[in-house]
């Protein structure tokens, strides 16, 4: 980017960033491979002010004062030269007056002592400002800002931009009309291939009811036939009148929350009560701290953007080259801070850049950073907090594609240390359209009832991600157990879960985590009971569908079936010749103990 001529980012292309390489662009982004050019509305940049934290500056109608008594009047004099004013990101604390809708304890800055780095979550979000007056020479500007006294940084950030790759009631008679889908939504399945959430739908709050999940972007179709009965609408900002964006939206929640019904699709905790922030006019910072003021602890907020990084000069590509996770930039990294303080899960986009997040290059603090920030990206950096996901392939075959081995890296993700998890980032059957044109199984004029099998990127991912979630929220909800803190989810992510496998030059030594298993996560936060019983009756499962689940020893105990994975050839055959020679069953010569409907021993006897 240059000030004399500034590059729009977010003019081209959805599914990842754009997520999607439009046509005539090169085949890197994850709709390569597929046709179609899609046309984002920009989003805007955004010039942001970092207070030194000595200084303690207070934005008031009349200019800016400083606290701790430091001399403002070189800042004050440019603002008025220039028409410029300062507006706090995120407010001040609880002494102060903060913009907008805030709770009574958003933190904010402390009097006392400003002579340091801020070390706390509390005193970041009082340092960020955002400038108002001026859509040019943003470069020129920041670069100007951030040598006068009490300015400890100022920079420009491009705008945010959907890691996809107006309010209408819908078509009644259509949506009666709409096919059941959810065949096609093979992430739904188990696990290795899916998240399992057909069988969290059979544990009490396994639907995520009780679940709050806010959604950080630039527009929806509220009114989609599959979202508008849990759907609490739009808690900050003003949606863009976009399509791009608002099929974006409506997917990424789609995946998230989409209605049971029966007919068109299902989302993975279709019991969340889900909403919206927009963050354009407002800013991702302010957007995301918007959504977890919204939130008790133990909810989530989706961040489904990425942003054009240091490696192309901050420039947006077609392919979506170089993008990365909001959080580099230190306004984005304090809001997501923020929410995890109070509890809340920050689930967000790995990005769609191809790019190793441990890279050198994201160590280096570029000009206008202040002074006190490090790389929250790479693997030894400061934690923000989020949940920060990576996109995995399908299963070979998922509508009758091949994008390489299960679970292996699509070249397209961010990959490093930083990632915790990852979702299908390609095939992903939800709401809402194709790009910013009607949905490829479901079109028509009504596009409150358009649903597409092709939504993809880190958007797709990071929205399975916060999915899967939600239901271990919900779960333990109804066990009256404490809600997943941001830390124990990473933990839980990182610990369970089917993991990332090989393909050919994308090792899974370069990470993206392993994709989220709801019944083992679900299984590590609330151990079964163990019980035991007699077997009466054998089923062995020799070849098992879907081929990638394991093979499986069944066994009919205390009135139900229990599932041993891949026995060892001699239990297998100690088994089958207890029932052979009648010995099972009756005589109670094979002996089981479960949990749930796994097996966890199991002994065979010559005698009961």
């Amino acid at each position: 980017m240059t000030d004399g001529q500034e590059h729009r980012p977010g003019t081209s292309g959805p599914y990842g960033s754009p997520n999607g390489s439009p046509s005539g662009g090169p085949a890197h982004g994850p709709r390569a491979g597929h046709p179609g050019a899609f046309t984002y509305l920009p989003a805007d940049h955004e010039l942001i002010v970092v207070a030194d934290p000595a200084a303690a500056l207070r934005a008031h109608p009349g200019g800016i004062r400083s606290d701790s008594g430091a001399d403002v009047t070189a800042l004050n004099r440019f603002l008025t030269d220039e028409q410029l004013t300062l507006e706090p990101l995120f407010g001040y604390g609880r002494s102060d007056d903060r913009p907008g809708d805030r709770s009574d304890d958003r933190p904010g800055g402390r009097s006392g002592d400003r002579s340091r780095e801020p070390a706390h979550d509390d005193e970041l979000p009082a340092l960020f400002h955002r400038v108002r007056g001026t859509e040019r020479h943003h470069h020129e500007l920041a670069a100007r800002l951030a040598v006068l006294p009490g300015v400890d940084g100022a920079y420009v950030k491009p705008g945010a931009l959907p890691a996809y790759g107006p309010h209408g009631e819908g078509d009644t008679a259509l949506a009666t009309a709409t096919p059941d889908f959810t065949a096609r939504q093979g992430y739904l399945g188990p696990a290795p291939g899916g998240v399992d959430a057909r069988w969290a739908w059979t544990q009490p709050g396994g639907t995520g009811e009780g679940v709050g999940v806010v959604a950080v972007e630039g527009a929806w179709r509220l009114g989609h036939a599959d979202l508008g009965r849990k759907l609490a609408g739009i808690v900050a900002g003003t949606p863009l009148e976009d399509p791009a964006w608002c099929n974006h939206g409506t997917s990424t929640l789609g995946v998230v929350g989409g209605d049971r019904t029966g007919r068109g699709i299902t989302g993975i905790a279709p019991g969340t009560l889900t909403a919206a922030a927009s963050f354009p006019g407002i800013g991702s910072a302010r957007a995301v701290c918007a959504a977890a003021d919204r939130l008790p602890p133990g909810g989530l907020v989706l961040v489904a953007l990425h942003r054009p990084g240091p490696r192309f000069g901050y420039r947006h590509r077609d392919d979506q080259r170089g993008c990365i996770p909001l959080e580099w930039w230190p306004d984005d990294f304090a809001a997501v801070r923020y929410a995890a303080a109070r509890g809340v899960l920050v689930v967000a986009a790995g990005g769609n850049g191809g790019e190793c997040l441990d890279d050198p290059l994201y160590e280096a603090r570029p000009d206008g950073f202040p002074s006190w920030w490090r790389n929250p990206i790479g693997a030894a950096g400061p934690s923000s907090g989020a949940v920060l996901v990576g996109a995995g392939a399908p299963p070979p075959g998922t509508h009758g594609r091949d994008h390489g081995p299960d679970r292996s890296r699509l070249a397209f993700s961010n990959h490093g240390g930083r990632l915790d998890a990852q979702g299908w980032g390609l095939e992903v059957t939800t709401a809402g359209g194709y790009g910013d044109g009607a949905g490829d199984l479901q079109g028509g004029a009504q596009e409150d009832v358009w649903y597409t099998d092709v939504f993809c990127g880190t958007s797709a991912a990071s929205a399975m991600v916060a999915g899967a979630l939600a239901t271990v929220q919900g779960v333990l909800a109804a066990a009256g157990r404490e809600p997943l803190s941001p830390t124990r989810a990473r933990q839980l992510l990182r610990t369970t879960g089917s993991r990332q496998q090989d393909a050919p030059g994308r090792p899974a030594s370069q990470r993206i985590g392993s994709r989220p298993d709801i019944r083992a996560a679900v299984g590590r936060l609330l151990p079964s009971r163990v019980a035991s019983g007699t077997a009466e009756r054998l089923w062995d499962e020799l070849i098992p569908y879907p081929p990638e689940r394991p093979p499986q020893l069944r066994l009919y105990v205390a009135g139900a079936w229990r599932g041993l994975d891949s026995p060892d050839p001699a239990v297998r055959q100690a088994v089958h010749t207890a029932f052979a020679s009648g010995r099972a069953g009756s005589t109670g010569s094979v002996r089981v103990w479960y949990a749930d409907d796994k097996v966890v021993g199991l002994v065979v006897t010559d005698s009961p």
